[in-house]
């Protein structure tokens, strides 16, 4: 498997010193490979400001330390790392010819991305692309690598366990952010993984849990989102809050997957290739 992360942190640099009016025409230039992977409308200068991207309308003195902090850190290069470890941890399962990586800066005054994604966040298991948005904070510069596995944890296990987008339930993609982040922590350690998983306790994780598991079949990626990544993102997408606390998905999504690897007695690699519903039926599981 090839992999190529795309340098956009230099690019970025180069276009954060040029005249604002320049600024759109050189974000749809370095976004543009991923144009056909980003499966909304419209202009994508838009979907990177509305998705929590850097603005490119306005100065901000932030901007080009934030870019070069990660430059020097050889972000990218811990990004390539820790994908070629994933790569070779999940060799036994069915792997893409090539995977790309955008690297793309946040907004710092995005609340969305800073409160509720806690400052970044990807997208991946849909093309070749693995897309990466981040604000480089003290707490989030660290692991923009790990978020990068995560991403690569969903394209790995969609090259072996079908996800149609008219036909995936609740179950399956509440359990794929689970074990996205099982196999994070299982390669590089609790430290590395995201807040999404942590964010929900208490009253609200039990409340999360019943909603969820009670629509687990409920089928369709028009449905699923809401019950992974909570009403406020629910919100934001133009539809009808489902009551399901922010990113709770993910805290209930581990939940079930710790429960199957302990009872299954499988790790997170070996799980990657299995359906969620095999992999629960193994574990003796039934939301």
């Amino acid at each position: 498997m090839e992999i190529i992360v795309t340098d956009t942190l230099t690019a970025m640099a180069d276009l954060l010193e040029q005249p604002l009016e320049r600024r759109p025409d050189a974000v749809r230039e370095i976004m543009a490979p991923t144009r056909s992977s980003i499966p909304m409308p419209g202009d994508i200068v838009d979907i990177h400001h509305n998705g929590g991207g850097f603005r490119v309308d306005a100065d901000d003195p932030r901007y080009l330390p934030a870019v070069r902090r990660m430059i020097e850190q050889d972000v990218l290069g811990q990004v390539r790392h820790a994908l070629t470890l994933s790569a070779e941890r999940l060799s036994g399962a069915k792997q893409p010819d090539l995977v790309k990586v955008m690297l793309m800066l946040g907004n710092p005054d995005n609340e969305h991305l800073m409160r509720i994604s806690g400052g970044y966040y990807g997208m991946g298991g849909g093309s070749e692309w693995l897309y990466l948005l981040a604000w480089p904070s003290d707490e989030v510069i660290g692991r923009i690598g790990a978020l990068a596995v995560h991403e690569f944890h969903h394209l790995v296990r969609f090259s072996n366990v079908v996800w149609d987008p008219v036909a995936v339930t609740v179950g399956e993609h509440v359990i794929a952010e689970g074990l996205a982040e099982a196999f994070v922590r299982e390669l590089l350690g609790p430290e590395a993984m995201g807040p999404w998983s942590s964010m929900v306790t208490g009253e609200e994780y039990e409340r999360a849990y019943e909603l969820i598991t009670a629509n687990f079949d409920l089928a369709g990626m028009m449905n699923t989102p809401a019950y992974v990544l909570g009403d406020s993102a629910t919100r934001n997408f133009g539809q009808e809050p489902r009551g399901i606390p922010d990113m709770a998905g993910y805290a209930v999504g581990l939940n079930l997957v710790d429960r199957a690897l302990t009872a299954a007695g499988l790790s997170a690699a070996e799980a990657t290739v299995l359906p969620a519903a095999e992999l629960l039926r193994r574990a003796g599981i039934r939301p």
